[in-house]
C-alpha cells in the first residue's frame, strides 16, 4: 500500500505554523517520531502540549521543529488531501444504491461510491462497516472517535449480505460488538425496502438493535430512494400511504417501550413517511434532540421551531416586497405554510410558492438536494417570480454555485431573469432571506466534502440533503 503524502496546501495567518515559517508545498512527515497515517493520527498526535514536528521543505531541507502550546491548540495547516489519505471506495452493491440510479454524463465525483469511516466522524456520512479492518476497530477504540454512523439496514446476517450483495456484509456485528464494549457511541440507519427488510425483518432489527442502548443513541428508518434510472437494478416497489402508517405504527410501539426503559425514543421513522401516511408530524420532544437530523428526522419539525422563533424576534411593519421560492414536493407545503406566518406580520410582503417537480432523477424524488438547474428553469419560465426568487442552499455543490446538473445560479437568473437568493440551512436564514434585500446574495453553498453513499437518504444524498 502507498503511503500517501501529507503535503501542505494552506497555512492560517498567525498561527503556530505560520510562526515556525512552514508554507505551502512542505511536507509533514512526523509528529513525535510517529509516522502519519491519515487524519485520525494527525489530530490525534498534536493535541499534546509539546510535539516535535519533522517537516520537509520544498526545497529537499528537512527540519525539526520543537512546539510548546496549549492543549488541544491547532497548528493552522491546512492539507491537500483533507484526509490525509486516500477516499476508501464502497465495496457493496447495495440493491438500493442510489448511485447506480444516476444517469450518465455527471460529474465525476457524483457516481464514487464512499463507504469511509473517517468520513463518518468528519462529516457525518453513514458506513457499512464492510471495508473496516481490525485496525481501524483498534484505533477507533485507541481515539475513542465518536460518534461513528453506521448502516444497518437489517440485522439479519444472510438477508445483509444479500441486500449489500458482499459476502462479508453479515460479519459486521463483532465489530459492533467491540465498538460497544469499548463505550462508542454510535448512531444507525435503515433504508427500508419494500418486501425485503420491512415487517418482520424490520422488528428483529429494531429489537437486536435496541439491544446496543445506550451506546448506539438512534437508528432511523428512512424509506428507499428510486430514480427513474432503475434499467437493469434490482426491481424495487415504492411505498403507498398504508405501507407508510404501518411503518409508522410499528416504529411508535417501540419508541414508547423504549423510552420508558432508557429514556430514549432510539428508533425514529423519517419526515418522509409521515408525509406519505399524511399524518402530523411527531412533537419536537420525541426526537430525542435531533439525532437523526441529517437523516431526514426531524428537520421540517426543527424548521417550524426556528421559524417560529425567528419571527416572535420581528416587529411586523409595512414593507413591501415581492419574491417566490421553490422548493421540491416534501418541503412545500411545510415551506408555504411558514411563508403564511411570515406574511400575518409583514401584509405587504407577497410570496409566490413553486413546488418543483424532480423530472431529472424521476417524481418518486421529492427532496430538494436532488433537484437540478434545469428542471428549476424549466417549470418556473415564464411564472411570476417578483424581484427575487429564494432556493435552498442544499440544491448546491458544496463550497460552489452549481446544481448537481451544472447549471450555475447565474444561469437561472439568466434564463428566469430574476435574482436568486440562496437560504442557509436554519429557519432564522429562510425569515432574514425574506425580510433583508441584501441576505442570500452569497451565490455559493458553504464548504464540506461531497460525498456520496449506498443510499439516498441523509448525508449520502450527492452532499448534506435538507428539506427547503
Amino acid at each position: 500500500m502507498t503511503k500517501s503524502r501529507h503535503i501542505i496546501r494552506e497555512v492560517e495567518e498567525g498561527s503556530i505554523a505560520w510562526e515556525l515559517e512552514l508554507e505551502p508545498g512542505d511536507e509533514l512527515l512526523s509528529i513525535n517520531g510517529n509516522a502519519i497515517e491519515d487524519v485520525f493520527d494527525y489530530h490525534y498526535l498534536v493535541n499534546d502540549e509539546e510535539i516535535l514536528l519533522l517537516v520537509k521543505k520544498a526545497n529537499g531541507e528537512e527540519w525539526e521543529l520543537e512546539v510548546e502550546k496549549e492543549y488541544e491548540e491547532d497548528l493552522g495547516i491546512v492539507f491537500e488531501n483533507s484526509l490525509m489519505d486516500e477516499y476508501r471506495s464502497c465495496s457493496n452493491h447495495c440493491i438500493f444504491c442510489f448511485i447506480d440510479q444516476m444517469p450518465p454524463g455527471m460529474r465525476e465525483t457524483l457516481y464514487f461510491k464512499d463507504d469511509d469511516s473517517r468520513l463518518s466522524f468528519l462529516q457525518g456520512n453513514y458506513v457499512t462497516l464492510t471495508n473496516m479492518s481490525d485496525h481501524d476497530i483498534d484505533r477507533i477504540i485507541e481515539y475513542h472517535l465518536a460518534p461513528i454512523n453506521i448502516s444497518f439496514h437489517t440485522t439479519n446476517p444472510e438477508l445483509r449480505r444479500r441486500m449489500l450483495h458482499n459476502r462479508f456484509a453479515g460479519d459486521i456485528f463483532p465489530k459492533v460488538d467491540r465498538l460497544y464494549q469499548a463505550g462508542i457511541e454510535m448512531n444507525g440507519q435503515i433504508v427500508l425496502c419494500k418486501g425485503i427488510n420491512d415487517a418482520k425483518e424490520l422488528e428483529r432489527s429494531i429489537k437486536d438493535l435496541s439491544e446496543y442502548l445506550p451506546h448506539l443513541k438512534s437508528v432511523s428508518v428512512v424509506p428507499v430512494g428510486l430514480s427513474r434510472f432503475r434499467e437493469g437494478l434490482y426491481p424495487l416497489e415504492p411505498f403507498d400511504k398504508e405501507d407508510a402508517c404501518r411503518v409508522i405504527d410499528q416504529i411508535e410501539i417501540w419508541q414508547k417501550r423504549l423510552y420508558e426503559q432508557y429514556g430514549l425514543h432510539f428508533i425514529h421513522a423519517s419526515d418522509e413517511w409521515y408525509l406519505l401516511a399524511e399524518r402530523k408530524l411527531p412533537e419536537e420532544e420525541r426526537y430525542d434532540g435531533y439525532l437523526q437530523l441529517e437523516n431526514g428526522v426531524g428537520m421540517l419539525r426543527l424548521l417550524e421551531e426556528q421559524v417560529t422563533e425567528a419571527l416572535e424576534g420581528q416587529e411586523g411593519d409595512d414593507r413591501r416586497e415581492t419574491l417566490a421560492f421553490a422548493t421540491g414536493n416534501l418541503a412545500y407545503p411545510f415551506i408555504s405554510r411558514y411563508m403564511e406566518k411570515i406574511q400575518k406580520k409583514f401584509p405587504n410582503v407577497q410570496v409566490r410558492g413553486y413546488n418543483i417537480k424532480n423530472r431529472f432523477f424521476g417524481e418518486q424524488i421529492t427532496v430538494s438536494g436532488l433537484l437540478t438547474g434545469q428542471d428549476l428553469i424549466q417549470q418556473l419560465k415564464g411564472k411570476e417570480l417578483g424581484e427575487y426568487l429564494l432556493l435552498p442552499c442544499n440544491m448546491l455543490r458544496s463550497g460552489e454555485n452549481v446544481f448537481l446538473d451544472d447549471v450555475t445560479v447565474e444561469d437561472v437568473e439568466r434564463e428566469l431573469k430574476v435574482s436568486v437568493k440562496i437560504v442557509g440551512e436554519e429557519g432564522a436564514d429562510l425569515i432574514e432571506a425574506v425580510l433583508n434585500r441584501e441576505a442570500g446574495r452569497e451565490h455559493k453553498r458553504r464548504q464540506m466534502y461531497e460525498q456520496t453513499n449506498c443510499s439516498y437518504s441523509g448525508t449520502a444524498q450527492c452532499g448534506k440533503i435538507h428539506t427547503f
